[in-house]
């Protein structure tokens, strides 16, 4: 791995586990055994190394949440959209942590975030659309893009609400499953008779990974 993605990696490794905040690029350099030179050679500062991170966000979003064509719509189709979720949260929860703050030190930052949080509503919406012409929700046409909208905040906000509800200070993944769980009960008020059953094939899946993720931290 060159350098350059050797620090973008190791940053996106400390951001998450000790929040983007208290880390500085001495903490980063010094982590890969590099001279602080080293990594002003590949970027200026901390923002800059952001921004590149930002970079793999985005290219996540686009490859994880595309709307699925001719294909049959099944559980591990629907799990496959329900993982990508998770595996965003995961991978950037540094960011959902602490996302008001962080936009709003780079504007140019923050005009990226909104141009990626509209594609991301645009392919929800047409997700869903398909799901209803597929026989899987049942939901009037003119709420399809507000029930996108509504999923995506969900999403958006859950890791800084948990934060915020109690005296944990640390996300966990048996706490992001917890938020699919949640989104999975949007999913399943508005299933139809045929794919209900689907839906809750899907529920236990998840519970059943949240209890085996909080057995394994405990």
């Amino acid at each position: 791995m060159k350098t350059r993605d050797k620090i973008v990696f190791a940053s996106l490794e400390l951001f998450n586990e000790h929040g983007e905040r208290n880390i500085t690029t001495n903490h980063i350099a010094a982590h890969l055994g590099i001279s602080p030179g080293n990594l002003y050679y590949h970027f200026r500062n901390k923002e800059d190394i952001i921004n590149s991170i930002f970079a793999l966000y985005e290219s996540h979003l686009e490859s994880g949440f595309k709307p699925y064509e001719d294909t049959t719509v099944d559980i591990e189709l629907l799990m496959g959209y329900f993982d990508a979720m998770f595996y965003t949260l995961w991978q950037f929860r540094f960011m959902y942590a602490n996302l008001a703050d962080i936009l709003s030190r780079d504007e140019a930052l923050k005009a990226r975030y909104l141009t990626a949080q509209e594609q991301v509503l645009s392919r929800s919406s047409h997700v869903l659309r398909k799901l209803i012409s597929d026989g899987f929700l049942e939901i009037e046409d003119s709420k399809v893009t507000a029930l996108a909208d509504t999923i995506k905040m969900m999403v958006s906000f859950w890791i800084s609400y948990q934060l915020t509800q109690s005296s944990t200070s640390t996300i966990t993944k048996a706490t992001l499953y917890e938020g699919l769980l949640r989104v999975l009960m949007i999913f399943k008020a508005y299933s139809t008779p045929g794919s209900e059953a689907t839906f809750t094939r899907l529920e236990q899946h998840y519970l059943d990974v949240a209890s085996q993720e909080r057995d394994a931290a405990a």
